[in-house]
């Protein structure tokens, strides 16, 4: 046995103590410095932030850590180079709203051989078309970032095209200079990203600077010190080494767009410099490779296409869960066992339009919608903020008045009235108010002055009044009604008011009774026509009181009418005004500035503002809005001088000081006050009743039309009523998953009904069949004479209520062939996302039964027949053409491709998100010989996905058509001649012959079925002004 010195290690217990101390003390010293040198000094790390709290970010499945809550409420400008998870988007789901499960990180490890020829420039790709201007809305591009618009280069780390709604990702390999440490700073607009790897891997990159997170942050050009985010730390680089970088930046429509990384020795008092070509490599060589070739691309923190944002509740109704989305993975019960549950019935629509003789495109004209129930939450509520087209109203009367019409408001008592005035005071008037002829001369020869000198001051002037002599006032005499009688003003409440006392005596008080509701209303008479001299002699705009404006607005007259003379007792706040009298209106000349006194007792003259005279219409060339308000005499004279052009006007601050001195109030109008107790009461409204089965092609935002629940439940009770009937009670109803309803007015309606059965003793079951209500006494015989009608005795009920029965010739096959057929051209990224899609719907549904059909017009940018073969299709088909892209032209190569005329064609586009029904919807309304569907697709808008849905609905489009090939062969297939070189209008053309046919053509919006936003730049090869660029 060894010998061990345990006696010497007891007594040098302590001095080996203390060595390991100060080994820990040494190697902790180490690492300490090591980490410092770098610019990343030791941070806490023992689950407490600022202030005690404990932080909430975990590592999660992708090994990413999370950020605390804490950190989230900091300023988005502060640089934290450990948040390192990017705001990526939503992976490929089938079933959006369900349940997501994180895919793995896909991260580039191994880099491609470097060589030195690489040296000078850096790898750019473009994304093209793509709003916003937040590096997040790149990351939710459905290409980035393996498919750009263009792959190119770049000499420097300065780069501005001077264009619009685009992304850049640049990533090379950057070589310092010398050993030391460094710092980065980026400058952009709008929101850029600079990542840097701590080696030549790019999945060590981190993010160290950056402009932005919301889209709104900007810079100048070279400045790259405006946000505490752009500068990072110092960072330890060796120049005999190479380091990996990234670059993004996102720009939208608006602002100089640049971004320019630069960087300085970490030295006081050293200015930023870009970075040139010197310094910096590529990362490999993409000049000859196509641009489906994609596995070279470098896949980094920054731009992985795994990564995306916690997932939140979407404001967009159609992305909750509905049960028709995942519906068709449930059995369906046999037809079989269905035929016998109602009585046959022939189905022959009255508004099939067979032989009937139609316009160019006026197809759209008999294209009906069907009903639907339950709610399929189609109606894009989220985009109804800009487009209101759902309500009946137009835009401009909901932009100016709203919804107050359907609100009926609580009133007080002694408030109706007010609110009546002011009503008619702004021309709201009810056709009751109007007066006939009759009861207007009636009304207007019972109606007295109050006083003569009022009927005096409503004549017009005499002609002594323009030689300048005073005028004699006259008694009065026997005159048409409409020149002196009193008109009502049509003023706001306060013109019914007491007036304010600027001259003279106040009225005595009226016993009169009141004056009757009518609205005395100004009528044109003809031969009566005012005179062009007494339109310019009249002092007053027209309609005083209507167009009123609380701000001031510049005074536009006519003629400027005379100033009365100024005396003493002017104002109403003088001492020696002690007793009021009515006012009469003075007449004057033109030339003189005082006026001469013809009324009893009156010292001053005044203006009664309820006078005939100011409410008489005149018609001037002048904008009623450049007209303002009828102004009193003697208010502003100090700024006017009479017969002097251009020295009318005067300053606000004048008329101000002169109100002031004058003891009146500064403004002229009271602020409005709020009722914030204000009640109101309203009836329950439901919009969907008001719409028809028209094809609306105005509105782009309304949903499916809505089917009463009473009329869905009562068809659904019918026909669960004859299937228990049948099958002795072994069904019982668990759910109505959808009732689809076309109707005739004339012969009856056309359900579809589609039910989730419990068996008894077995599963769930779907039912999933077409059934016709067919109306009392309508009879009629199959199109084709040979499946004549039942007795209608057979099945019309004895209280003539209309009854089920099983249309003839109108079932649908389950697994009928389905023939996508799409013709291409040079659309790489499309295409290979096209076949993603495609694969991962036969993956996730397990349906074989349809095939890929690809035209190609000789696309250069990748090899379509080995992309498909490389796809996990079920089966496809490969057609070259050659020459120009013509639509017409390759889908009917499509069509005339497939074999078996009892199979569905699909006429698509490549730009297609499909929902995860698509299969299962086209079958149910494609019927041969009877049915076509055209669904409506959602055309999403510039920087839009299919998890953040922003557009509208296609309602005039019906390129996507699905039905069966011996009727499109019947049709006449597509219009080749006509639409050779050109496309636009070839889906309207084809239409019209389908309806033509007698075939009916479903059209329906389908959930989660979206057309991507995408550019034409580039497409069908085109070619571009390179000289056309904007300066």
């Amino acid at each position: 046995m060894p010998w061990f010195p345990v006696k010497k290690v007891r007594k040098q217990m302590k001095l080996l103590l203390l060595l390991l101390l100060l080994t820990c003390a040494a190697w902790l010293t180490y690492v300490h410095r090591s980490l410092v040198r770098p610019g990343r000094a030791l941070r806490q790390r023992l689950g407490y932030g600022r202030d005690g709290e404990k932080l909430t970010g975990v590592t999660d499945s992708r090994g990413v850590r999370g950020v605390s809550s804490t950190q989230r409420a900091e300023d988005s400008s502060e640089s934290h180079e450990e948040e390192q998870a990017p705001e990526g988007r939503v992976p490929n789901m089938l079933f959006p709203g369900g349940a997501r499960k994180p895919p793995p990180l896909n991260l580039t490890h191994q880099t491609p051989p470097w060589r030195e020829e690489f040296k000078g420039q850096v790898n750019l790709h473009v994304f093209e078309d793509w709003c916003g201007g937040a590096v997040g809305h790149l990351r939710r591009n459905l290409h980035f970032p393996l498919f750009p618009h263009t792959r190119t280069t770049v000499t420097k780390l300065a780069v501005s095209p001077k264009w619009k709604n685009y992304g850049l990702r640049i990533f090379g390999f950057i070589h310092p200079a010398r050993d030391g440490d460094i710092q980065f700073s980026v400058a952009s607009d709008d929101n850029s990203e600079f990542w840097l790897s701590l080696d030549e891997s790019p999945a060590a990159a981190q993010l160290v600077a950056f402009v932005g997170k919301t889209g709104s942050e900007w810079t100048a050009p070279g400045e790259f010190t405006k946000f505490s985010s752009q500068v990072s730390k110092p960072r330890r680089l060796m120049a005999s080494r190479r380091y990996y970088f990234e670059l993004l930046h996102k720009q939208d429509d608006k602002g100089s767009d640049h971004v320019e990384v630069g960087w300085r020795a970490f030295l006081p008092g050293l200015k930023f410099e870009i970075i040139g070509p010197a310094h910096i490599s590529l990362y490999t060589d993409e000049s000859s490779l196509k641009m489906d070739h994609v596995a070279h691309v470098p896949q980094s923190p920054a731009s992985h296409v795994g990564g995306y944002p916690l997932h939140e509740e979407s404001s967009v109704d159609m992305l909750h869960p509905d049960p028709r989305d995942t519906f068709f993975l449930t059995p369906r019960m046999e037809p079989l066992s269905l035929e016998n549950v109602l009585e046959p019935c022939a189905y022959a629509p009255t508004y099939v339009l067979k032989d009937f003789p139609i316009a160019r495109y006026q197809g759209l004209q008999f294209v009906y919608l069907s009903f639907i129930y339950p709610n399929d939450h189609t109606r894009l509520t989220h985009m109804e903020t800009d487009n209101k087209c759902f309500y009946r109203e137009s835009p401009l009367y909901l932009e100016r008045f709203g919804f107050y019409k359907y609100m009926k408001m609580d009133k007080e008592e002694g408030e109706e009235d007010e609110e009546e005035v002011q009503r008619r005071a702004f021309l709201f008037l009810n056709p009751d108010d109007f007066l006939d002829d009759e009861e207007e001369l009636e009304l207007l020869d019972n109606l007295e002055p109050t006083d003569g000198s009022l009927q005096q001051s409503r004549r017009t002037p005499t002609p002594a009044a323009s030689t300048g002599t005073p005028a004699t006032p006259t008694p009065p005499t026997s005159s048409p009604p409409d020149e002196q009688t009193p008109r009502h003003s049509r003023a706001l409440n306060w013109a019914s008011r007491p007036l304010p006392l600027f001259l003279g005596r106040a009225p005595p008080p009226r016993t009169a009774e009141k004056s009757p509701s009518k609205v005395y209303v100004t009528r044109v008479r003809p031969g009566r026509r005012a005179s062009p001299r007494a339109l310019r002699d009249s002092p007053w705009p027209p309609f005083p009181g209507v167009f009123l404006r609380p701000k001031p607005l510049p005074r536009v007259q006519l003629r400027v009418p005379p100033h009365p003379p100024r005396t003493q007792g002017y104002r109403t706040g003088g001492p020696k005004v002690t007793e009021l009298r009515p006012p009469v209106r003075v007449q004057t000349t033109q030339g003189g500035r005082e006026g001469h006194l013809h009324g009893q007792g009156l010292t001053e003259p005044t203006v009664d503002l309820n006078s005939s005279v100011e409410t008489q219409p005149v018609t001037s060339f002048l904008s009623l809005s450049q007209v303002s308000r009828p102004q009193l005499p003697g208010e502003g004279e100090e700024g006017e001088e009479d017969g002097a052009p251009g020295d009318e006007a005067t300053s606000e601050d004048s008329e101000e000081e002169e109100e002031q001195a004058a003891g009146r109030p500064l403004g002229r109008w009271r602020e409005d006050a709020i009722d914030w107790q204000r009640t109101f009461s309203v009836g329950a409204m439901d919009f969907e009743l008001l719409r028809s089965d028209w094809n609306d092609l105005r509105c782009n935002v309304s949903g499916n039309l809505q089917l009463p629940e009473a009329e869905a439940v009562d068809v659904v009770a019918q026909y669960m009523e004859r299937l228990n009937a049948r099958h002795g009670g072994r069904f019982s109803l668990l759910r109505i998953v959808n009732v689809e309803k076309r109707r005739d007015s004339a012969r009856g309606s056309r359900f579809l009904l589609e039910l989730e059965l419990q068996e008894r003793g077995g599963g769930r079951q779907r039912l999933s069949e077409y059934v016709f209500l067919r109306l009392p006494g309508a009879r009629v015989g199959d199109e084709d004479g040979e499946s004549p009608e039942p007795p209608p005795a057979a099945s019309i009920r004895p209280d003539s209520r209309p009854e089920l029965c099983r249309p003839l010739h109108l079932a649908w096959r389950q697994e009928v062939m389905v023939h996508f057929i799409v013709p291409v051209k040079n659309q790489a990224r499309w295409v290979v996302q096209f076949l993603a899609d495609m694969t991962a719907l036969r993956v996730q549904t397990g349906d074989s039964h349809f095939n890929i059909i690809l035209v190609d017009f000789e696309s250069e940018d990748m090899d379509v027949e080995r992309a498909l073969r490389a796809a996990q299709l079920p089966r496809y088909q490969y057609l070259r053409r050659t020459g120009n892209f013509e639509r017409s032209a390759g889908l009917q190569a499509g069509v005339d491709a497939v074999e078996d005329p009892s199979s569905i064609v699909f006429l698509c586009d490549l730009h297609i998100h499909f929902p995860p029904n698509i299969l299962d919807s086209i079958r149910k309304h494609c019927v041969e010989g009877k049915l076509a569907f055209a669904p409506v697709v959602m055309r999403l808008g510039c920087g839009s996905s299919p998890w953040d849905p922003h557009g509208y609905w296609e309602v005039n489009g019906f390129g996507l058509f699905g039905i069966y090939k011996s009727d499109f062969d019947r049709v006449g297939g597509m219009n080749t001649e006509e639409f050779r070189d050109q496309w636009g209008g070839e889906d309207w053309e084809l239409l019209d012959r389908v309806l033509q046919a007698g075939l009916e053509v479903e059209r329906l919006r389908l959930r989660h079925f979206y057309h991507h936003y995408h550019s034409k730049r580039g497409m069908w090869a085109t070619r571009s002004r390179k000289g056309a660029r904007t300066q």
